[in-house]
């Protein structure tokens, strides 16, 4: 056998410049570098004034002075921690401590410098005392479950949710630091056991004192109870197993019972001495920090107490409203449900609980199947055929197009057929991103809806075609079905990202009126055109007959969403109106010409909107249709808007079941209708203060008051 050859040794000339480098730094004043342009960029130069300097290193805040943090032996060992002989007050003070740090986390913190500095959680197996043990061991638990369910939905940001565990394993395996032990594993069963046993254990103990006003064995139950229910709740939302829908409601309300007692006996726990440490024994914010990269140092303030638990209260509450999603039967009412889901600010949680609720797999899962599949003969069997069947029946009880119908007009045509089916696969992606898109934060939503326009602009050019080939091979006349399914959808999309920036304050007073302009004149007259077609479309494939044995049982499809558009038409025709008045009187500051361009705002304002249809106003149109409005008079516009309000107010009270959107627009549309009617009269003519818009009341459409 031959030996491999061996390779020629490297002789190094190493120089020790130890001396010469001591010596020619005695010139270099504090703070100054010497720079090698060849080998010491801007790149080096940066990570050498990072690395080890406390104003840039987040580790070396260990080294400032501060005692060196204990790790859970040591601790032990010099008696700051107890893991037996534990009175009921300190395990309370412990677990609503801890309830404060995943608050903090599910904030935006990292794990490392909140969960984990509950040092009790570094080696829960070592713990004695049964109660405090098997709460911690479910704490690994349920935080794996959190990450789970959040980095599935895919709908968090970097300043929703940080999913690194820093060398902390929250799976099966749980470890102290980075020594990874399997003989620690707990199943989710082992856990859910271990919770239910103490859970009783403290009954007991509870039953046996007769004080209830301060039964601490109650309270530390009433906490037990809460983790194993909100636990199992969790596992139920993240399997998305719809037949267990009765069992993790029925969870979620004993949960809300349970976090009833824990909120009322806050009190009855050991209390933090200071404000950066959350519990006087088993925390300790620095443990972790040489976990830290070196960044800028973050000071990570814990959620107060009282605040995390009625953030939990609150949890609870939205995850059991999340569940109606089950009920919602059409892909319409389920997006309904998730933008008013997103108005409310839902946390991370609960908005990746309804996505992962919604459809199995989650969207970004369908998304990129179907991306992928497209052109594959098995797509359809894959697992984004769910969705596409979704979609299916969106669009049959949007049009009701002939191309769906069960005994379609285009007969035994493969080609047509091919058509319509490749159209809907390629539908699933765009959908499947719009639903996802509800499930981020609505500062972050802006940004994708506006990325989303390209994807149906794509949609819009192929539902044509899609509409022409149907229509020939059927022999019958142009009907735009599939093109108006997407309209409609591109049309929200369009209406969502305008008064997305109205909610979130990014328009200045003097940019209200072409905002208001465009959604009056017409993003929501083309939403109401095309709810108007789609019943139109829809009517026309039915059975007379039917038509008229039903008529009187059934009312109009989209009458509501149709009235809901005329009425904010007519509030967006409101505002501007009375927007043009102001600027007309002198009310409304005006930029300084030499540091404005109007041109310039309209473009960047309304550039995402530059899709196929509806197609965009620019600027220029945008001047010469407004043009007439510069020349009326104040009085004359002030009555219009008058108009517009009552008109909005009117449509409003013919609603019969009112929700709470309908009550605050009908509050916005009564107070602007009588504040343009004192206008109208001459009230404050001469007065150039400029008024006031008011959001409280409704995120999109604010109450305009005098000052």
């Amino acid at each position: 056998m031959e030996s491999l050859p061996t390779s020629p040794e490297v002789t190094y000339n190493w120089v020790d410049i130890t001396t010469d480098f001591f010596k020619n730094i005695q010139d270099l004043q504090l703070g100054e570098l010497l720079h090698d342009g060849h080998l010491f960029g801007l790149f080096e130069a940066m990570s050498a004034i990072e690395m080890m300097d406390p104003k840039m290193d987040a580790g070396m805040l260990c080294n400032r002075g501060n005692p060196k943090p204990l790790n859970f032996q040591q601790a032990v060992l010099s008696g700051k921690l107890k893991i037996d002989d534990l009175e009921p007050s300190e395990i309370i003070g412990i677990i609503d401590a801890t309830v404060a740090c995943i608050v903090s986390w599910l904030e935006g913190h990292s794990l490392a410098q909140t969960v984990f500095t509950n040092v009790y959680l570094h080696q829960p197996h070592s713990i004695i005392n049964n109660p405090l043990k098997a709460y911690c061991i479910a704490v690994y638990k349920l935080l794996d479950c959190i990450r789970d369910c959040i980095t599935k939905a895919q709908v968090f940001e970097e300043e929703d949710f940080l999913p690194m565990g820093y060398g902390y394993r929250l799976g099966s395996n749980l470890q102290s630091g980075n020594q990874h032990d399997a003989s620690l594993e707990v199943s989710e069963q082992k856990c859910i056991s271990m919770l239910r046993e103490q859970e009783e254990e403290l009954n007991k103990k509870a039953r046996s004192q007769e004080d209830e006003a301060n039964n601490l064995w109650a309270a530390l139950a009433a906490r037990i109870r809460f983790t194993r229910m909100f636990y199992q709740a969790l596992l139920l939302i993240t399997k998305r197993d719809s037949q267990s829908g009765a069992d993790c409601v029925a969870l979620l309300n004993g949960c809300s019972e349970m976090m009833k007692v824990i909120i009322k006996t806050a009190s009855k726990g050991t209390q933090p001495l200071e404000n950066h440490i959350p519990n006087p024994m088993g925390f300790e914010p620095m443990i972790n920090q040489r976990l830290l990269p070196p960044t800028f140092p973050r000071y990570t303030r814990i959620k107060p107490r009282l605040e995390a638990l009625q953030y939990f209260d609150d949890l609870v509450t939205r995850l059991r409203h999340a569940w109606k999603i089950k009920s919602c039967t059409n892909f319409h009412t389920a997006l309904d449900f998730f933008m008013e889901f997103s108005r409310q600010r839902a946390c991370i949680l609960s908005r990746s609980a309804l996505q992962l609720l919604y459809l199995s797999p989650s969207p970004a899962i369908t998304a990129s199947m179907a991306q992928s599949n497209v052109n594959s003969p098995q797509g359809r069997q894959r697992p984004q055929h769910a969705f596409i069947e979704i979609l299916r029946e969106s669009v049959k009880s949007f049009v009701n197009p002939p191309a769906l119908a069960l005994k379609s007009t285009i007969g035994p045509n493969p080609p047509a057929r091919e058509f319509v089916e490749n159209f809907l696969v390629r539908c699933v992606r765009p959908f499947a991103v719009l639903v996802q898109v509800c499930g981020h934060n609505r500062a972050r939503q802006r940004d994708k809806l506006a990325l989303l326009l390209d994807d149906f602009a794509a949609l819009q050019e192929e539902a044509e075609s899609v509409d022409a080939l149907v229509s020939g091979a059927a022999g019958s006349a142009p009907r735009a079905c599939f093109g108006t399914w997407i309209l409609y959808h591109v049309l929200r999309v369009m209406i969502a990202y305008l008064l997305s920036g109205l909610e979130l304050e990014l328009y200045s007073v003097h940019e209200y009126h072409y905002i208001f302009w465009y959604l009056y004149e017409f993003l929501y007259g083309w939403l109401v055109s095309a709810l108007g077609r789609a019943e139109n479309l829809s009517g026309e494939r039915k059975d007379p007959k039917r038509i008229a044995a039903r008529k009187k049982k059934r009312s109009r499809p989209y009458a509501r969403e149709g009235l809901m558009c005329q009425v904010m038409q007519n509030m967006c025709g409101g505002y501007f109106k009375a927007l043009v008045a102001f600027k007309l009187q002198g009310k409304i500051r005006q930029p300084q010409s030499e540091f404005d361009n109007e041109a310039v705002r309209y473009k960047h304002r309304f550039a995402p909107l530059s899709v196929l249809t509806p197609p965009q106003v620019h600027y220029h149109e945008f001047c010469e249709m407004t043009q007439p409005f510069q020349y009326e008079n104040p009085i004359i516009l002030y009555v219009a808007g008058c108009k517009h309000f009552q008109q909005a107010r009117t449509f409003l009270e013919t609603v019969t079941t009112p929700d709470q959107e309908v009550t605050d627009l009908l509050k916005v549309a009564k107070t602007n209708f009588v504040v343009l009617k004192l206008l109208a009269g001459g009230h404050k003519k001469d007065s150039t203060t400029p008024p006031e818009f008011d959001f409280s009341v409704h995120r999109h459409f604010p109450i305009i008051k005098l000052v």
